[in-house]
């Protein structure tokens, strides 16, 4: 059975248990206590939105890689019930770390695209943000929108120069992209490959939650289209190296990082559940998870 669809038959089984909607046969009844096959190698990919920092428990070496033991990579494992799961995945990774060994402040990440094999069924990454300067621009818009509530100082200030620097960050690491889903697909050819976006920091609508998140309604604006437009080009990198792009996006919508505690998946500036700032708590990886799950469904449009 190709790859492919092995772990998309496997998560069918997976989504239907969670439905209550597997009834025994007669025929079957005496099988059900058996446990379901277990699969081949998975292995997971990406930055902090894939390790998961802060989010009980850390993990994993080095540790300086902040990797969760409930992040999403570890949630697909278990619902899958893979053979072997590998997460090397890494906080503040970028495209570079896939192929280059990655320095933390406690330890050295292996570059990513080393755990990679002919034996590799799965694979998810997901990456970008750090190439357009994630955390640098959380904290300039930080800094400068509370300066002007009815404006837009951090959109201003990406456009000094004229046109949008950050569009255009965007833009160029686009071949970045898809020069990492060709190394991927060359070092473990008989995988499934599954390019995981990015959920929503912000309100789909609406001007934000100012001053608990510190943006103005102007900068909410702008920062949720700088997010939408990083999400198209991963889902049309996707396409054009022939994996599968994974939306996080809108399964997280009414779950940003303005949303209310437990109802939030993203947590804000200050969280308030186990997290870095600005990132998946707990029930984020569970949502991203379920994304992952469900994209491997035979009910979505996998090919």
């Amino acid at each position: 059975m190709p790859a492919a669809r092995m772990w998309r038959a496997a998560a069918s089984v997976v989504v239907a248990l969670a439905a209550g909607v597997l009834v025994a046969s007669p025929a079957s009844a005496r099988e059900k206590a058996q446990e379901p096959a277990p699969l081949g190698r998975y292995v997971a990919m990406g930055d902090s939105y894939t390790a998961g920092p802060l989010v009980p428990i850390q993990t994993g070496k080095p540790v300086g890689c902040l990797r969760s033991t409930n992040n999403y990579p570890a949630l697909v494992a278990k619902g899958l019930a893979v053979t072997t799961a590998q997460d090397v995945s890494c906080s503040g990774a970028t495209t570079a770390d896939l192929a280059a060994p990655q320095r933390t402040g406690l330890g050295t990440n292996a570059a990513q695209l080393d755990a990679l094999g002919a034996d590799v069924s799965l694979v998810t990454l997901g990456i970008g943000g750090n190439d357009i300067g994630f955390v640098s621009i959380i904290a300039e818009c930080a800094t400068r929108s509370p300066l002007e509530p009815t404006g837009a100082a951090c959109r201003d200030h990406y456009a000094e120069t004229g046109g949008d620097e950050l569009a255009a960050r965007i833009d160029a690491i686009a071949p970045r992209i898809a020069a990492a889903l060709a190394a991927i697909t060359e070092r473990a050819p008989q995988a499934h490959v599954l390019l995981v976006g990015y959920p929503a920091l912000l309100p789909d609508t609406g001007a934000g939650c100012f001053p608990i998140v510190p943006f103005s309604a102007g900068d909410v604006d702008y920062l949720r289209g700088v997010e939408r437009k990083l999400n198209g080009m991963l889902a049309e990198q996707a396409t054009a190296a022939g994996v599968d792009y994974v939306d996080t996006y809108t399964p997280s919508i009414g779950h940003d990082m303005c949303a209310a505690h437990g109802t939030r998946w993203i947590e804000g500036l200050v969280p308030t559940s186990p997290a870095a700032p600005a990132h998946p708590n707990a029930a984020g990886m569970r949502g991203m998870a379920d994304a992952v799950l469900g994209s491997l469904a035979p009910s979505s449009n996998v090919a």
